[in-house]
């Protein structure tokens, strides 16, 4: 079984969000004629591809998916089952900060993407590969965990918190990772988002994923270490493949 990878490089969330529809609205069709139709939104009005050419459904017919990774302009989103005050200030003083601001269909509460943040979005067919959700979630949680062990963090799960958390049973352990997903009829779209470099400040405007006793971390406030982003995606992809048995190939 194979995935496409496409490497986004910096990309607006809203334009990212808009291709994620048409990937995972094409693949739903694949599966059930129509059934990405009735899956539609608004935001699929206009959306924009990255690569001149392309089309959402040039995957090819073995596929089971497609990986994006990409990077974005500094950005709040709120999930479907979030709560609005876990935004601590105003729209007005994010857009002066100069971020934007989403309330979108993930799971999970609010969270920040910003430059220095490697974001995936994988949208597969979980039935395809023969996985459940459960077990695709430990999937994305895992490779994070192997990808960031090579920089010598160990990094764990919290029980009922997704994501991944370096010193998870101490008492203020600190996200490394966030993580959210949507799907329907088996197929994913949403994913997790690694800090790497991020500056950190950013997430003082939120009670991050909901949380108000908890941190956040990356690599470089963990190692000191400005580790370059396009290393960190390579592994990310390794181990991602390996975990859910899937060749992902550019």
């Amino acid at each position: 079984m194979k995935a496409l990878c496409r490497d986004l490089g910096t990309m607006e969330y809203e334009t990212c969000w808009k291709l994620q529809q048409e990937l995972f609205n094409a693949l739903l069709d694949r599966k059930h004629p129509g059934a990405g139709a009735a899956e539609k939104t608004e935001a699929k009005a206009g959306a924009k591809h990255p690569i001149a050419g392309e089309t959402a459904t040039e995957n090819l017919p073995g596929d089971v998916g497609t990986v994006l990774l990409v990077e974005h302009p500094p950005v709040y989103t709120l999930g479907k089952s979030g709560h609005a005050e876990n935004l601590l200030v105003s729209r007005e003083a994010l857009e002066a900060a100069g971020a934007r601001f989403f309330h979108i269909d993930r799971g999970g509460d609010i969270t920040f993407h910003g430059p220095g943040q490697l974001v995936c979005y994988p949208i597969l067919d979980l039935e395809r590969i023969g996985i459940g959700l459960r077990d695709y979630i430990d999937a994305l949680e895992e490779a994070v965990i192997r990808t960031v062990a090579r920089y010598g963090i160990a990094a764990g799960r919290i029980p009922g918190a997704s994501g991944v958390w370096i010193e998870p049973e101490s008492r203020r352990p600190r996200k490394i990772c966030a993580i959210g997903v949507r799907s329907s009829r088996y197929v994913t779209m949403h994913g997790f988002a690694l800090n790497v470099t991020t500056d950190l400040g950013w997430f003082s405007r939120i009670n991050p994923c909901g949380f108000t006793d908890r941190g956040v971390a990356s690599i470089l406030s963990e190692t000191g270490r400005n580790v370059p982003m396009e290393e960190v995606k390579k592994m990310v992809v390794k181990f991602l493949s390996e975990k859910l048995n899937v060749e992902i190939y550019k």
